[in-house]
């Protein structure tokens, strides 16, 4: 599964997901999917391939598009377990109030004591591995844990998902796997 960041956002970086399937197809992937407008791409590749999908496509997309996203990647394990074990959700919480942000690589425990826990009164977060779950009760509009503010904080590259595309994302890489019966599926 690949995670670009801010594709589609505010009318700007635009990117159809068709010529964006497509690009991945040139990069050596197969079972090709895109989920929403966001740049979310599931994949079949080798290992070898799949080390070299993040730059090839990044550099694809530069050249056809004039932009350069940054592009996350997570195998199908990697998805299910953020899916199973997300620590903040309880039967008392709305699910429409749950996000994921994926983050580039784990931080280290300074890093994530420097997160603020009252910067947004109300939200909540917790720092898994490579993932910040968050509780934005109040909207992701109105909250102070932002992008940005993670990014900075944390010294990562970071993209966010609401829970419900957590969810089909995990269930899309469910079927890509099942579907095929070898090489890694991200």
């Amino acid at each position: 599964m690949s995670l670009l960041r801010g594709i589609n956002v505010g009318g700007r970086n635009m990117l159809p997901m068709a010529a964006l399937a497509g690009i991945f197809e040139k990069a050596g992937c197969s079972e090709v999917r895109t989920y929403i407008q966001s740049g979310n791409v599931a994949f079949a590749a080798s290992s070898s391939i799949a080390k070299r999908v993040p730059r090839a496509v990044a550099d694809a997309i530069e050249k056809r598009f004039g932009f350069r996203p940054a592009i996350l990647v997570r195998t199908s394990e990697q998805i299910a377990e953020v899916a199973a074990n997300n620590p903040l959700l309880t039967a008392h919480i709305d699910i429409e109030t749950l996000h994921v942000g994926f983050l580039d690589r784990a931080p280290d425990k300074q890093a994530i004591a420097r997160l603020d826990p009252s910067r947004s009164p109300g939200d909540r977060f917790a720092v898994r591995g490579s993932e910040i779950y968050l509780h934005l009760p109040n909207g992701v509009v109105k909250s102070r844990l932002t992008g940005p503010y993670i990014d900075a904080t944390l010294a990562v590259t970071s993209t966010l998902r609401n829970w419900r595309t957590v969810l089909k994302l995990a269930e899309m890489m469910r079927a890509t796997t099942a579907s095929s019966e070898e090489g890694i599926h991200g």
